[in-house]
């Protein structure tokens, strides 16, 4: 009788803990964040010096975002060169750059919004991972093209 409660409570204790590690972790998610910071600067698109590769925030630092949770986060800007080509073009051609580097070259599933299209005051791209990183990318019409800012999930340290 005794082994079967000892068995039973060993069981729960098992079960429990797996379903408190089956989601994301912060260190997955930091990892995978701090990948993808390094795919964008050694990327063949955005390497060339024209783009103006920025990373405005690396995703090194732990920020507060909850209840004993933190997050991590990746800001970058680059530039496209301007040629002579309507907005319209200009816009649609940045917008497939950025969602072909998304999917791609950083393994985001993005989210394909058609209201978008001919949308003279930019474009806005979203995408996600299921290690828990989610990214906004803005495509716009004025320097610099694009706004990325990628975060993991609010996560327990």
């Amino acid at each position: 009788m005794r082994s079967t409660r000892l068995l039973a409570v060993g069981l729960a204790l098992v079960m429990v803990t797996a379903g408190c590690a089956s989601g994301p972790s912060l260190k997955d998610a930091a990892a995978e964040l701090q990948k993808d910071m390094q795919r964008l600067e050694t990327d063949d698109v955005f390497k060339n010096p024209l783009m103006n590769l920025r990373i405005v925030q690396r995703p090194d630092k732990d920020l507060p975002c909850g209840e004993e949770k933190v997050k991590r986060v990746l800001r970058a800007t680059a530039d496209e060169e301007r040629v002579d080509e309507s907005l319209d073009s200009r816009l649609d051609k940045a917008q497939r750059v950025m969602e072909n580097t998304l999917s791609r070259i950083l393994g985001y599933k993005v989210e394909y919004d058609i209201s978008q299209v001919d949308a003279p005051e930019g474009r806005f791209i979203y995408g996600s991972k299921e290690v828990g990183v989610m990214v906004n990318v803005y495509v716009a019409p004025e320097a610099p093209t694009w706004r990325l800012h990628a975060q993991t999930a609010c996560l327990p340290r």
